[in-house]
């Protein structure tokens, strides 16, 4: 587990506290769902709940929240632009001014993907 998680079996505790909300923001790494409680964030799976504090509440400040917490959404992001900004250059035929659509496409994915997880498994190995 990542960053100092806490895991909290359900059978040991049914618990979920009064306010968190119930979240699409953030990883859901294979939870049923997904709540937020200020910088707190909890997973709700069928056995157990898993907790983690983030540095930054994405709700309140997303670009932080992924500065800080998410570095490699970003990094992904980065990736991907680049990878198919660089695609696009190199398939663009001057004379017939096609684009090459899928081929950037593709590249982008993979390029952002690559970005992303490479730089999940930096930030795991370094926790």
């Amino acid at each position: 587990m990542p960053r100092d998680e806490i895991e909290v079996p359900k059978e040991l505790r049914e618990f979920m506290l009064e306010g968190a909300e119930e979240t699409f923001l953030g990883q859901k790494n294979g939870a049923d769902k997904q709540y937020r409680y200020g910088n707190l964030h909890i997973r709700e799976y069928h056995d157990k709940f898993v907790v983690h504090n983030d540095v930054i509440d994405p709700r309140k400040d997303p670009i932080g929240h992924l500065v800080y917490d998410a570095p490699e959404v970003l990094i992904g992001l980065a990736c991907a632009i680049f990878g198919g900004s660089q695609i696009v250059k190199k398939t663009f035929d001057r004379r017939s001014k096609k684009l090459s659509v899928t081929s950037s496409l593709i590249s982008s994915l993979i390029s952002g993907y690559l970005g992303y997880i490479t730089t999940k498994k930096i930030k795991n190995y370094l926790e």
